[in-house]
């Protein structure tokens, strides 16, 4: 067996909490086709907020929302730099992903802050023995799986509102929403916030769940991602908002499995390590199938075509 229950039971929850960071970098690189790389930065901020806070007492709940707040103030801080800036996107970035590996050493006051584990916002449900199966409570991905599903239909929902059109055509064309009297740097600006927002969200139920936060746990995640949005896109294709930002969740889930499975073959002698090339191997391999898949569609269509116009004597003509 090349996974044990117990460590598919975990690539399930981290993948769930993976899917909110996924959903962020596909709101700004396929809807907005904004290459933002203030994810790397915000997923720290958001889990460096929540611990701290957590720390001093406050609410686990309240701990993870301004853990949030502070990834959708720093997707602003981004916007606006583009925007009213007029930095390239993927400048302001990266201007503000360095930016923040300072800011969240002044908020931890050192590189690594712990926090248990049962103080989290979902604590309570990861060590449950409810809904066990093979001596694996599954539990707390149930209750991951809820909490995941309440905000992908919450942000379905906002998607079909003014706001969330104006976001959707403005990354189709930015210049005829503008030709129309469209505010595109407002929308641009609520999107990425939008986005950080979620990666931070993620970034904050991951440190409660591994019981830390680490200035460096943010490294690679538009990585990760970006990953989660192609595999995604790449097993059930492009759908719609509703259809797609589900296939995005998956990917995530996908993603996590199959690094799981990875890591865990014997036969591949992988270390942890090893990670970053994993994740590397993955993307390119799910960039570089689909288009190797058309490019034989298409020139069997092409050889089928000529084969016909053959028949037909119309070869020559």
């Amino acid at each position: 067996m090349i996974m044990s229950l117990t460590s598919f039971n975990g690539a399930i929850e981290l993948g769930l909490i993976f899917a909110l960071m996924a959903l962020g970098v596909y709101i700004t690189y396929r809807i907005l086709d904004f290459p933002d790389l203030t994810v790397d930065g915000s997923f720290t901020t958001g889990a460096a907020i929540s611990v701290i806070m957590i720390g001093h007492g406050y609410p686990a709940l309240i701990a993870t929302l301004a853990g949030m707040a502070g990834g959708m103030i720093a997707g602003v801080c981004t916007g606006l730099l583009h925007t009213k800036g007029k930095i390239n996107g993927l400048l302001a970035g990266i201007l503000m992903m360095i930016a923040l590996y300072s800011i969240n050493l002044r908020i931890m006051d050192k590189p690594n802050v712990p926090v248990k584990v049962d103080e989290g916002l979902l604590g309570g449900f990861i060590r449950s023995d409810l809904l066990t199966a093979g001596g694996v409570s599954w539990i707390y991905a149930v209750v991951l799986s809820v909490v995941v599903a309440i905000i992908w239909l919450l942000l379905v929902a906002f998607f079909k509102t003014d706001m969330g059109l104006s976001l959707r055509a403005t990354g189709d064309n930015k210049r005829m929403i503008r030709s129309f009297g469209g505010n595109t740097d407002r929308t641009t600006i609520i999107g990425v916030s939008l986005s950080n927002g979620l990666v931070a969200l993620s970034g904050a139920l991951i440190a409660q769940d591994a019981g830390f936060a680490d200035n460096s746990m943010g490294i690679g995640m538009i990585v990760i991602g970006l990953a989660s949005v192609i595999i995604g896109e790449a097993i059930f294709g492009s759908r719609g908002v509703l259809g797609t930002t589900l296939a995005v969740i998956v990917g995530a889930v996908v993603y996590r499995v199959v690094i799981a499975a990875a890591l865990n073959a014997e036969w591949l002698n992988l270390e942890t390590s090893d990670l970053k090339l994993i994740t590397a191997v993955i993307v390119i391999i799910a960039l570089v199938v689909p288009t190797v898949s058309r490019s034989i569609k298409q020139k069997r269509q092409a050889r089928l075509r000529t084969a016909e116009l053959a028949r037909s004597g119309k070869g020559g003509l």
